[in-house]
């Protein structure tokens, strides 16, 4: 079976989800976020991942926030939303919503701290991609879900026609490229290595770093594309500031995410649910000055 070499697009991020000071769904600041990414780089979005707090949105929230988006961006930029849950019945729940409210994709997250085997994850996959009627791309993240998809699990999935995508965090690049050989378009799911991923024949980038370096993570995907690696390794080099600032703080993510458009002017806050806790001044002084080092900001 040959699948799409990039089947949701090259550069992507997993938004951040605004808030109102009484913890609603900020749905005009959530759409500034989307029209920020799609106005630098991006050529697709993934609405309600992790990055997007999902774990604390609601099912009504999350299709809410795909239809806001989607009504920002157009038709042209791929939507992929998140409905990885542990309970196979609510991620069918949502993926059905995600067709029904215009999703290109979903993306479907390893099942969390119940840590099923292999076939329970087969399994939980099985009904959740039948439900969808879309393509999927899987989010492999051990170091967050406590379980990881063996080899053998793809193997069998290879001939599964509607998951065509892997957004890998497992960091384990012999491996990835293994999946890759197996058909699947594989998407770097870890900032720093996004360039060694391409080396590897990854197809793009589902990002945290790109709320803020959107036009750069294109510019090093051109690059390296079209022939031209070492002024891919340039753009990267010259992330690396950024890259420690946005991913070094222990809640990283949404926390980073949303303090980073603070200081971009995106967004005029940088609030976060509990229980993260966002970012303090120290935290955002630091965060500060790795995106100065990245020219990203001004000093002032």
């Amino acid at each position: 079976m040959t699948r799409p070499s990039a089947p949701f697009g090259t550069v992507l991020t997993a938004m951040a989800t605004a808030f109102t000071p009484d913890g609603g769904v900020d749905i005009e600041a959530t759409q500034r976020i989307a029209r920020h990414l799609v106005d630098h780089g991006h050529d697709g979005l993934i609405v309600s991942g992790t990055t997007g707090e999902s774990p604390t949105t609601t099912k009504e929230e999350d299709g809410e926030t795909l239809v806001a988006v989607r009504e920002v961006v157009g038709p042209d930029i791929t939507l992929v939303a998140g409905v990885g849950t542990n309970d196979t019945s609510t991620s069918v729940w949502l993926a059905q919503q995600a067709r029904k409210n215009g999703a290109d994709g979903i993306l479907l997250v390893t099942p969390y701290y119940n840590k099923p085997g292999q076939r329970g994850m087969l399994q939980h996959f099985r009904q959740v991609v039948d439900a969808a009627e879309l393509p999927v791309m899987l989010y492999d993240v051990p170091g967050r879900t406590g379980s990881q998809l063996a080899l053998s699990s793809y193997e069998e999935m290879a001939s599964w026609d509607e998951v065509v995508a892997v957004k890998d965090a497992v960091g384990d690049l012999p491996r990835g490229s293994r999946i890759i050989d197996l058909g699947f378009a594989v998407y770097s799911g870890d900032d720093v290595l996004n360039l060694a991923w391409l080396a590897h024949g990854a197809a793009g980038f589902v990002s945290v770093l790109g709320h803020v370096c959107g036009d750069q993570l294109r510019a090093m995907h051109d690059a390296f594309t079209t022939g031209d690696p070492a002024r891919a390794r340039e753009i990267y080099v010259g992330l690396l500031p950024a890259i420690d600032a946005v991913m070094g703080v222990a809640n990283y993510g949404a926390t980073t995410a949303k303090a980073a458009l603070e200081l971009l002017g995106v967004l005029d806050n940088r609030r976060v649910r509990s229980p993260l806790a966002a970012l303090d001044d120290e935290e955002v002084a630091a965060l500060r000055a790795g995106l100065v080092a990245s020219g990203l900001l001004q000093t002032t």
